[in-house]
């Protein structure tokens, strides 16, 4: 299986129809982003249901779907990302509008990029102590309020111990939880093992077979959803 923990550099992924200017900060941000490129709302979109994005930027007006638009759709799908937008318009009005949208911050144009690369990373470390988010393939994981989020946006609640199975298996995708580990570490000294069997059959019956997987004569691990 493809190690899923390997370091790498945060993604990022930058919403602008200026193509001179999306073309200048995907070269900064490339310093210390993987940067994805899209051109217009729907692009942008698409793009952030269908991979993983550590951080956004967003221009406030785009054709079509305008930013505001693009960041309420994304927090309609349950994607907390945080949001850094971009606007030429720094009345008071438009940036309430933007925060209430579900931006987390904003920059006026024109911008200094050392100004810009320290509030990006300013988003970063408050997301970070704002929550565990786990990406299982298309799917999502919130240990924190025991929700798993479906690549459609559906909202699964565990129970606690399927929560406390999901976490485990989850905190280490790789490795193979035999039946004791599990049992000695999820549940109770009063369950015994077919308690192991029977939570994993839940949790696959809530959210997918392939979310947790068998591994014949040694255990179980988080499935690999990719």
């Amino acid at each position: 299986m493809e190690d899923r923990t390997a370091a790498r550099r945060p993604a990022l992924l930058v919403v602008e129809d200026d193509q001179d200017i999306a073309a200048m900060l995907a070269e900064v941000l490339s310093e210390e982003y993987q940067v994805d490129r899209a051109a217009d709302a729907e692009r942008g979109l698409d793009l952030c249901l269908h991979r993983h994005y550590d951080v956004l930027v967003v221009d406030r007006r785009l054709p079509g779907m305008d930013g505001v638009a693009l960041v309420a759709a994304v927090r309609r799908a349950h994607l907390n990302t945080p949001v850094l937008m971009l606007t030429a318009l720094g009345t008071v009005d438009d940036k309430v509008q933007g925060l209430d949208g579900g931006a987390n911050d904003y920059l006026v144009k024109p911008f200094e990029f050392d100004e810009l690369l320290a509030r990006l990373r300013a988003l970063r470390r408050g997301y970070a102590v704002a929550g565990s988010r786990r990406y299982l393939g298309d799917w999502t994981y919130t240990p924190d309020n025991r929700t798993v989020y479906s690549p459609t946006g559906a909202r699964i609640q565990l129970t606690v111990t399927e929560n406390a199975l999901l976490d485990l298996l989850s905190s280490s995708p790789d490795h193979v939880f035999s039946r004791d580990e599990i049992l000695h570490t999820v549940f109770s000294d009063e369950d015994s093992p077919g308690s192991v069997d029977t939570y994993v059959h839940y949790l696959r019956r809530k959210t997918s077979r392939q979310m947790v997987e068998t591994v014949r004569s040694r255990g179980y691990r988080v499935g690999d959803l990719a």
